[in-house]
């Protein structure tokens, strides 16, 4: 009996010890990476030194790489010089003004295979050692590899760049908060005033720490040094769970950073539903090449979710050390540690038809060939593709031979082509050719062919050619006669085996259908069918809204307004912003607009207010507020606007028009006073809009803009001839069309 009853005594106790619970409504807080070497001294071993431990670091004689013993760079007729100031690191260059100045680097941005240097402006008094002011990135910049300065210019911009240009290293295309804090450190709040113009920025640490990938640890250290047999039954460990059968949780909390995409929120934290927090950029033309190969910087993520190693469950981890972020294998055996098929499959020139050793046989220059940004930094392509010289014929993609085999063709160029080209990458032959350089073109144009052959040579009956979702786009991009209905179908269904279509790619399509529709529409309800299914992609899903929202189905108000109950914020945004750019909110009844109006003052309006320090943003939410009626909020984002980004243009041309609108319910004083500021902002728009139908001759829209604000100020003939130029870009917009013939007529007169 005594047995008995001790038993079920410590039966009881081991019962509630499991049963005790972490409160659920207890949030973790970030401890920092102290807390975490104790118990995890090997994680932490090769966790020291890498990418991620020195992504930022303040500048001093242990993080700073760059000479700074007098050393001078010259570029666009100035020299620049990088000198010591006792313990500090400085730079005479050329400032906000234009004028030349020395500046403090207060701190040190990456290692490898360049290091970026930040200076600090607008901090003020009373801000606490913690914050940090407005940070502006260096264009110099450091060479690790072959160590030496070098200035980074942004692509295609070979010019000087002027101190009002936002490219100017102290404009804020430059600037820290806006374009890299957030991948860069850990629990970063930008905390950016709009009133003020001024940021008072946070982490919680410097460089991407441990919690940035697995989570705040408090919970994690409580539920460890608590007396217990087990962890909590509800939360585990206490941390994200990136270890499971499932591979979406660790990818999902990769993808922020390494993804090129804009933040719905900044409450995202490790393992959650990405879709929640972001919006992927879909395989636009300029990022993309048109088969999903990258073109710009994209950042790897959207790039794997193509590949087949992606729908066969591969995950980060299965390549690269978490901790040190090294590759787990040395050359091919990255790949054959998996591939481990017959002996001599692969790893062998029957497989891949090079000389052992060379770079041909390296199997990433077939399946992961490497294009090179910021000057100096390769990177490769993650969507692990079978090279397609057949589509390189047909459509003009690129394919990993052609990118080595291309510089055989440069004995058939002239002399200065091939002077011009010299130390080139692949990446370069392609844009010069896109350009217009027709002998490059055709260079390039040979080499596929001369491919192509060979992979018809080497695999004849059995080449695998299938059908590719490139040919529907690049279709679809010429104007041929049903291609629309083709990029529906690819788009709307999920076929298996080598002719899938990844969800990026579907979500694509039908973004580029949606900007193109008009009020054309097929396949209505296979569009509404994957708006309302929950297990699609939700990416495909946000897409396949702004399709809808195009089409002018009579389904599209009720199918929106049912999105606007999603359970994804991404599709719930993307409901609300089609009533709200598509002119649907006006024509709602009372209860339908407080629906729609409860999705747009929380989620919408955060997500705008993540890039609060752009004036696009509080262009936006103007243009929302006035659709509401709500004038005098709007014109106060209008201002908003303008006083963030001075020099962009946009808010003034909006802002004139809603007071020329508002002038007639006013009184006669009133009136001329709101007139007269619309003149007046008009007037400081002209050379904005100007500047930029320079600097983007075919873009349609801005000429079309640029000839409208020259009309309204009088300059007939100028508008005239931006009408033309924007119906030459885009002949199938009425808009465009009605404004030009209406100017014609009135010269005419």
């Amino acid at each position: 009996m005594i047995a008995a009853a001790l038993a079920i005594l410590v039966v009881g106790i081991v019962a509630a010890d499991y049963l005790r619970s972490v409160p659920p409504d207890v949030s973790a807080t970030y401890v920092g990476r102290e807390n975490c070497t104790a118990c995890h001294q090997s994680e932490t071993e090769r966790f020291i030194g890498s990418h991620h431990d020195k992504a930022m670091d303040l500048a001093t004689d242990e993080t700073v790489l760059g000479d700074f013993e007098d050393a001078t760079i010259e570029h666009d007729g100035m020299v620049s010089r990088m000198f010591r100031d006792g313990d500090k690191f400085m730079v005479h260059t050329d400032g906000p003004d234009g004028n030349m100045q020395d500046f403090e680097i207060k701190y040190v941005f990456g290692v490898h295979p360049l290091q970026q240097y930040m200076v600090e402006f607008d901090r003020e008094p009373s801000m606490q050692a913690h914050e940090i002011g407005r940070l502006q990135v260096l264009r110099i910049s450091w060479d690790a590899i072959d160590k030496k300065w070098f200035y980074l210019r942004p692509p295609d911009v070979d010019d000087k760049l002027l101190p009002d240009d936002p490219l100017h290293w102290t404009g804020i295309a430059q600037r820290w908060q806006t374009m890299c804090a957030v991948c860069h450190s850990t629990d970063l709040k930008t905390n950016f005033d709009p009133k003020k113009n001024v940021y008072h920025t946070t982490f919680s640490e410097i460089d991407v720490s441990c919690e940035a990938c697995h989570g705040p640890g408090s919970l994690h250290i409580e539920l460890a040094n608590r007396k217990s047999l087990f962890w909590d039954r509800h939360l585990g460990y206490g941390l994200a769970k990136l270890k499971g059968d499932d591979p979406e949780p660790q990818l999902q909390t990769c993808a922020p950073c390494h993804s090129r995409r804009s933040e719905l929120n900044d409450t995202f934290q490790a393992g959650e539903q990405f879709c929640n927090h972001y919006q992927l950029e879909v395989m636009r033309d300029a990022t993309y090449h048109a088969d999903g190969q990258i073109k710009d910087e994209v950042y790897v993520y959207g790039s794997f979710i193509q590949s087949r190693m992606y729908h066969q469950g591969i995950r980060c981890t299965d390549c690269h050390d978490p901790h040190s972020l090294e590759l787990k294998h040395k050359g091919n055996e990255t790949c054959t540690s998996c591939h481990q098929h017959a002996a001599g499959k692969y790893d062998v020139p029957s497989h891949h038809h090079h000389a052992v050793g060379t770079e041909g046989a390296k199997c990433v220059n077939c399946h992961m060939p490497h294009t090179t940004y910021m000057a100096i930094d390769k990177r490769r392509d993650h969507s692990l593709r079978v090279p397609r010289p057949d589509l390189s014929v047909k459509l003009g993609t690129p394919n990993a031979c052609s990118s080595c085999h291309v510089e055989d063709q440069l004995k058939n160029l002239d002399e200065k082509t091939k002077q011009s080209l010299a130390g080139k990458e692949y990446a370069d032959w392609l844009a010069r050719a896109k350009a217009g350089n027709e002998s490059i073109a055709n260079a390039i144009a040979a080499t596929d062919a001369w491919c192509d052959e060979a992979c018809e040579t080497w695999y004849g009956k059995d080449r695998k050619t299938p059908k590719h979702f490139a040919e529907t786009i690049v279709a679809f991009r010429n104007g041929e006669p049903g291609s629309l209905a083709d990029m529906l179908t690819a788009a709307l269904s999920t076929p298996s085996g080598d002719s899938a279509v990844p969800n990026i790619a579907r979500a694509s399509m039908l973004s580029e259908v949606a900007q193109g529709l008009g009020q054309r529409m097929e396949l209505t309800d296979a569009i509404v069918d994957t708006i309302r299914n929950a297990g699609d992609d939700p990416l495909v899903r946000a897409s396949a809204i702004d399709v809808l929202a195009s089409s002018g189905s009579s389904q599209t108000v009720s199918v929106l307004l049912e999105a606007l109950r999603d359970d994804i914020i991404l599709v719930r945004i993307a409901a609300a912003q089609a009533i709200v750019n598509r002119g649907i909110y006006g024509a709602l009844s009372g209860n339908d607009k407080l629906v729609a109006d409860r999705v747009i003052d929380s989620d919408l309006k955060e997500s705008l207010e993540m890039s609060s320090d752009r004036s696009g943003s509080h262009l936006a939410w103007a243009m929302i507020e006035e659709q509401r009626g709500n004038y005098s909020q709007a014109i106060t984002s209008y201002q908003t606007a303008i006083r963030v980004e001075p020099h962009m243009a946009g808010g003034r041309t909006n802002l004139a028009a809603l007071l020329e609108n508002l002038a007639p319910r006013q009184s006669e004083s009133q009136a001329q006073v709101m007139v007269q500021r619309a003149k007046q902002l008009r007037a400081e728009e002209l050379p904005l809009l100007a500047r930029d139908s320079k600097l983007a001759p075919d873009n349609p829209s801005l000429q079309y803009r640029y000839g409208l604000a020259l009309y309204l100020a009088g300059q007939m003939d100028a508008a005239l001839e931006s009408l033309n130029r924007a119906v030459e870009l885009a002949p199938d917009v009425p808009e465009f069309i009605q404004a030009r013939d209406l100017l014609k007529e009135k010269l005419d007169e």
